[in-house]
């Protein structure tokens, strides 16, 4: 069975703290419940978490919905999306399965940053480990008026921004990406094609801006 790869990247540094934080953590539990009532993606999507603070952690290595179970994440510390970056590349190296001769591999990865602040690490070393891998289809959102969606431009040219990181914005966020996964797996399952642009996916909602 080829597997539908999906990587969280969650800004979990200090400006996080509270209401934000919280919502993210709900969000992730909406978004698997969801899922797991759509057929398509509990047997293809498997779904993986990478915090970033002051350091990057994969918290939850690649997982099927049925077995997946978030783990507390705490805000904290400052904001190491280079590190994301590089760890992503690095478990998408080592989780997804490569096509070859004999077999198929696993479908595109479908990465989603969400981040509310500027990076405080060198991003642009990240991003060239990243760019490396080259293999995953990449979402990123700015959350509030603190994230820098120039920076996230340089990273994906599919970047959305939430006018404020509050819990019903980041709720709609986790439901459009609910919504895009659901969407993935149905076009992987049922025509066997992979998302290759925003235009693909649902509309998002009038809370999330597409920036251009």
């Amino acid at each position: 069975m080829r597997r539908l790869p999906v990587y969280l990247l969650l800004d979990t540094s200090g400006s996080m703290t509270g209401e934000p934080i919280e919502a993210v953590k709900n969000g992730v539990q909406v978004m698997v419940s969801s899922l797991r009532q759509n057929p398509q993606a509990i047997e293809t999507a498997f779904l993986s978490v990478i915090t970033f603070d002051s350091s990057a952690k994969q918290i939850i290595p690649l997982t099927d919905l049925g077995s997946f179970q978030m783990v507390d994440i705490k805000a904290t510390g400052t904001t190491a999306l280079g590190d994301a970056l590089k760890l992503v590349s690095n478990c998408i190296e080592k989780e997804v399965a490569k096509t070859s001769t004999e077999t198929k591999g696993d479908w595109k990865p479908l990465v989603f940053i969400m981040t509310d602040g500027i990076p405080t690490d060198d991003w642009q070393s990240g991003l060239n480990e990243f760019r490396k891998s080259k293999t995953a289809y990449t979402v990123a959102c700015a959350a509030g008026s603190g994230a820098d969606t120039s920076i996230l431009k340089q990273i994906t040219d599919n970047v959305l921004s939430l006018d404020t990181a509050d819990s019903q914005s980041i709720a709609k966020f986790f439901a459009w990406v609910t919504a895009s996964i659901g969407v993935s797996s149905t076009k992987v399952e049922d025509a066997g094609k992979e998302v290759i642009g925003l235009n693909e996916l649902p509309p998002p909602p009038s809370e999330l801006n597409i920036v251009v």
